[in-house]
């Protein structure tokens, strides 16, 4: 196990974790093998437009984010974000700190983080991403606290706990 987890930490991916315990990158769909860059496949149309045309479910969308992250274009993943029902719902504002933190916008993406985590408290992926951040920081004694976070809200053995536990441990962050 231990060593199947530092691959994961190595492997040069950009995947967001949804739900806290997905492991395995999205699989590509139209959005990234045939929309161009900034527009995403509407269900309903079957066809390629811009995701504010888009008739996507919130759902949907929030896979559309996922996806377009892992292709490194979170440009194109925050303007999907805008376009939620409800960008203001906890997993919205952890992608949106995904997101920003990967673009280069460390503090911008930290501060969508306490927002999701003022949302729920119990949000480990947001916990794990924040913590992630803190140990590309140097703030590893920041890391552990919320690693501990983690594990007293039940989330001991989920991607949460060993991303950031891993992360902790190399120095080296998940970029998904």
């Amino acid at each position: 196990m231990r060593f199947a987890a530092l691959a994961l930490v190595l492997a040069p991916t950009f995947a967001l974790g949804v739900g806290g315990d997905d492991y395995d990158p999205p699989a590509p769909s139209e959005t990234t093998k045939t929309c161009s860059d900034g527009q995403v496949w509407d269900i309903a149309t079957q066809s390629c437009t811009a995701p504010e045309d888009s008739t996507n479910d919130d759902n949907a969308r929030l896979n559309d984010v996922r996806e377009l992250a892992y292709a490194g274009r979170y440009a194109a993943a925050i303007r999907v974000l805008d376009t939620l029902d409800d960008p203001n719902a906890d997993l919205a504002l952890t992608y949106y700190g995904f997101a920003h933190r990967m673009a280069g916008r460390v503090a911008v993406g930290m501060a969508y983080y306490e927002a999701a985590l003022a949302a729920d408290p119990d949000n480990l992926l947001a916990r794990s991403y924040m913590g992630q951040g803190h140990v590309a920081a140097g703030e590893v004694a920041l890391a552990q606290a919320q690693l501990t976070q983690i594990r007293m809200r039940g989330g001991r053995g989920t991607w949460a706990e060993v991303a950031l536990a891993q992360s902790i441990e190399t120095g080296i962050g998940y970029a998904h």
